[in-house]
């Protein structure tokens, strides 16, 4: 049976309204999530929220009541309270109606089974959550296996990215690791590593890409840095027609993601 929370004090309240930040994340290993529609697909990715929190009107949705009941019969805690409160939990004016917490997996290389997947993306030094997100978005969209983050990249598990991902933070891999530990994890086995850059003479449409791929995006502003170009198996550019000189790094992980895609059919 859910309980009622009705005061900002509440410990359930203040626990989930800390996952909003980053040392409150990693302290407790657990990450928020908004809405039904994200809960909705953690649950048919075969993930439960450990905690619930939801308004009488979220509640009544049937989708939403078969996942209160599944959380509290796992075994998590199911907390019903004002939308006020949810408003304080999620930071946002307008909270959605449920929001959940989740379990954040384990984030090393290791967990990477690189033949499950044809395709992985890697993001390096990226600093907008929400481009994390997007990437995310688009590897669930393509059947990639996954996110490897390297360097210092803004955090998957961020409310932003988790938003942005649209439930595929649930859907694909993430890993995070360092540049040598990547380069030396993927030397161990098959992989093409594929950057893009434009200094690259390769148009990103006639390369061969072979499986598994690994699509390497660099840094938001500087791109990747030369020696990591260096390290690339290929490098291709998106030809740029009109006045701009670069996409956007989550729209170039995009549109490399399908291209590659679509050379292997």
């Amino acid at each position: 049976m859910a309980r009622q929370v009705t005061a900002f004090s509440n410990p359930t309240v203040k626990r989930l309204r800390s996952l909003r930040d980053k040392k409150a994340r990693r302290s407790e290993g657990l990450f928020l999530a908004e809405g039904l529609r994200i809960i909705a697909e953690a649950r048919d990715s075969g993930r439960l929220p450990e905690i619930i929190a939801f308004s009488p009107e979220g509640a009544r949705h049937q989708l939403a009541a078969e996942i209160i009941a599944a959380t509290e019969a796992a075994g998590g805690d199911a907390v019903e309270t004002t939308a006020d409160i949810l408003s304080k939990m999620s930071g946002k004016d307008n909270p959605q109606m449920l929001l959940a917490a989740y379990r954040q997996p384990g984030a090393s290389l290791e967990r990477i089974e690189r033949g499950k997947a044809p395709l992985w993306i890697c993001a390096q030094a990226l600093r907008d959550p929400g481009n994390i997100g997007t990437i995310l978005r688009t590897g669930d969209a393509v059947g990639a296996g996954g996110l490897i983050l390297i360097d210092d990249c803004a955090d998957p598990y961020s409310v932003e990215a988790v938003r942005a991902s649209m439930g595929a933070i649930f859907t694909q891999d993430v890993a995070v690791t360092r540049w040598p530990e990547f380069l030396s994890w993927l030397r161990s086995g098959q992989g093409q590593l594929v950057g893009t850059s434009l200094k690259a003479t390769q148009d990103y449409l006639d390369a061969k890409y072979k499986r598994p791929c690994f699509l390497l995006i660099g840094n938001e502003q500087q791109g990747l840095p030369a020696d990591y170009e260096a390290q690339c198996d290929l490098l291709v550019k998106i030809p740029m027609a009109g006045r701009a000189d670069s996409l956007n790094a989550a729209m170039a992980a995009a549109v490399m993601a399908f291209a590659i895609r679509a050379s292997w059919r």
